[in-house]
C-alpha cells in the first residue's frame, strides 16, 4: 500500500483526558506503522530508581562512568522487560538496527547498550527504554480519529533531552497550541 498514512517518525502527544493513566501526557515517537500494525516508544517517563549503571551491572556488562545517572525511560506498557536503545543513525549494528524517520535508529542489542556508552565510537545520541507502545491493525487510525492523540514533527532535541516532565508541554507548543486551552472533550462537526 504505497499510499498508507505511515506516521513513522512523527510524535504522537496524548490529548488531556485521554483516559488511559499509562499514557498521560505521553509524547511517543512512532518508530514502525504499517497498515497491520504500529510500535512506539515513549519518550518522558523516566523509571523510577533505574539507571543505565544499574542496566548493564544487573547484564554483566562493563560500566562506565557515565553510565551512572543516566536514565532509563518506560517505553511503554507492552514487554517492559525488554530493552531499546534509541539512537542516532550514526551508529548502526549490522542485521540488528532499524533505521526509521529523520537520523533514527532502534537497536535491541547488549552491542548497542555497550555503544550508547562510548563516547567515541558509539551513536551522537541515544537512550534506553524499556517495553514499547502497541496498536493493532486500525487501532491507531482509530485513536487518531478519535481525538486521543496529536500528531506532530520529530525533534531530536525534545527526543533525546533529560527534560522528561516537559516534553508533553513543550511538543503541545510546537504544534503552536497553549497547552492549557486543550480540552480532554473531543466531537464531530
Amino acid at each position: 500500500m504505497s499510499d498508507f498514512p505511515s506516521l513513522v517518525g512523527r510524535l504522537l502527544v496524548a490529548m488531556p483526558g485521554i483516559g488511559d493513566p499509562r499514557f498521560e501526557h505521553a509524547v511517543i515517537l512512532i518508530c514502525v506503522h504499517e497498515p497491520d500494525h504500529a510500535m512506539g516508544l515513549r519518550l518522558d517517563r523516566p523509571a523510577p530508581g533505574v539507571d543505565l549503571k544499574a542496566v548493564l551491572a544487573r547484564l554483566d556488562t562493563p560500566v562506565p562512568a557515565r553510565a551512572s545517572g543516566q536514565p532509563v525511560l518506560i517505553g511503554g506498557p507492552v514487554e517492559r522487560e525488554r530493552g531499546f536503545v534509541l539512537h542516532t543513525d550514526d551508529w548502526m549494528a549490522a542485521d540488528a538496527s532499524h533505521a526509521f524517520g529523520q537520523g533514527l535508529a532502534m537497536t535491541g542489542t547488549r552491542e548497542a547498550l555497550v555503544a550508547m556508552t562510548d563516547p567515541l565510537t558509539g551513536p551522537r545520541r541515544s537512550t534506553l527504554l524499556l517495553g514499547y507502545a502497541g496498536w493493532g491493525q486500525g487501532q491507531l487510525e482509530d485513536e487518531i480519529s478519535e481525538n486521543v492523540w496529536l500528531t506532530a514533527d520529530a525533534d531530536t532535541d525534545l527526543i533525546f533531552d533529560d527534560s522528561h516532565d516537559t516534553k508533553w508541554s513543550r511538543a503541545v507548543a510546537g504544534l503552536g497550541v497553549d497547552p492549557g486551552q486543550l480540552s480532554g472533550q473531543s466531537g464531530r462537526a
